[in-house]
């Protein structure tokens, strides 16, 4: 059984083989893409010819998909010796819970082994990559600073600069890289779900955000990696991508991708985001928030075993009505967290330390608790959003 067929069934529905090589798991709204989008793993002339000379890990998961096959069959079947996958949050098939410790183990489709880079080794990275000439990375991100696939791409980069080995990165569109808002991260909040000082939303794909990290110095002690990006075709920052997979348990739709810049930091509150249901990031609620019309129960499900608010009758708002547009026009809107946070009324009680890991300042806490309206807060991070934009624009590879 191929990989792509174990795919297949993880998310119990066909994967169907599209002449555009673009794969969508929801139709195109108004304003979404509907030109040919080529990901970076398509361009095989760019890449097969180095790899076929060396041994190669490859860090993927489900999202990993060139056309019709992953990645790793391809290069397989491509003659290329792959002697590693490397798994990122949510494990090489793409169901653990968010945070959850995952297993090394060894993909039956394949025989190759499976090395977790979330909780499945004790090794240092740099020993794990050692024995590789090139680690491959093509991965689905989202474009969030908060979201840890890139940060497990940091984490190799810096382990392929301190043995010398080459990172090649098969570029992906991000499907928020029309626009980029937050403030920039206060690296003393750096952690697992902030690796970079960069903007929440930084409008970036991962190549270039590669790019970037070599560029401005930001790999451990300055250094720099050896590093290869492979582009994507027909793409530019204008694009809206309609993602072929959901690129992980919580993000089943185009909707929720959307709306995760803006809910993302109820995560570090008691109220809950719709884990444990079929809308996670696209509701928000708690049983103290009564008065309001919706309600939903959060249940342990797969990809969120023990959900806030396990079995617990939730009112709130449900957010699957807005329409993509909207959702665009506003980018990081606080207006749901402010809701909340009132309705609730528990004052400070209500956010954990892990509020500033997400938004990465104190200062959006404050405002909150001192009656600031989510416009007013915005403005605070306008001047970060304006220098950030300026000082990535040397590594941007597709056009604004």
């Amino acid at each position: 059984m191929s990989i792509n067929q174990n795919i297949m069934k993880i998310f119990n529905r066909p994967i169907f083989i599209l002449s555009t090589l673009l794969f969508v798991f929801s139709p195109p709204a108004a304003g979404k893409t509907r030109h040919t989008i080529e990901t970076g793993d398509l361009q095989t002339e760019e890449y097969l010819p180095l790899l076929r000379g060396g041994k190669v890990a490859v860090f993927s998961n489900p999202t990993g998909l060139a056309g019709n096959r992953h990645i790793v069959d391809l290069l397989v079947d491509s003659s290329v010796q792959v002697g590693a996958i490397l798994a990122p949050e949510h494990g090489f098939r793409g169901i653990a819970d968010a945070g959850e410790r995952v297993e090394n183990s060894i993909d039956k489709a394949t025989g190759i082994k499976v090395i977790s880079l979330y909780g499945g080794t004790k090794v240092p990275l740099a020993d794990i990559v050692r024995p590789y000439d090139y680690v491959v990375i093509d991965i689905q991100d989202v474009g969030l600073r908060y979201y840890t696939y890139y940060v497990t791409m940091i984490k190799l980069m810096n382990a392929c600069a301190e043995v010398g080995r080459t990172v090649v990165v098969l570029d992906r569109p991000n499907p928020n890289g029309f626009y980029v808002d937050g403030p920039i991260l206060d690296m003393k909040y750096k952690s697992g779900v902030g690796a970079l000082p960069i903007p929440v939303v930084h409008g970036m794909t991962l190549g270039e955000l590669a790019l970037m990290a070599n560029g401005e110095g930001w790999l451990k002690d300055g250094k720099k990696c050896r590093l290869k990006v492979v582009k994507c075709r027909n793409y530019s920052h204008h694009d809206k991508y309609v993602l072929p997979v959901k690129p992980s348990p919580n993000l089943p739709n185009m909707r929720a991708v959307y709306l995760y810049p803006s809910l993302c930091y109820f995560e570090a509150t008691p109220v809950s985001v719709g884990r444990g249901t079929d809308m996670p990031f696209q509701v928000y609620g708690h049983p103290d928030m009564k008065g309001y019309p919706f309600s939903f129960t959060p249940m342990s499900v797969v990809g969120a075993k023990n959900p806030p608010q396990l079995g617990q009758k939730c009112y709130g708002r449900d957010l699957r009505q807005l329409s993509d547009r909207k959702i665009w026009r506003k980018g990081i809107d606080l207006s749901y967290l402010i809701d909340a946070y009132k309705a609730v009324g528990i004052g400070d009680k209500f956010f954990r330390s892990f509020m500033e890991l997400l938004i990465g300042r104190r200062y959006v806490r404050d405002m909150i608790e001192q009656g600031y309206s989510a416009r007013q807060i915005k403005a605070c991070w306008r001047k970060d959003v304006i220098a950030f934009k300026h000082l990535r624009r040397p590594y941007l590879l597709y056009p604004e």
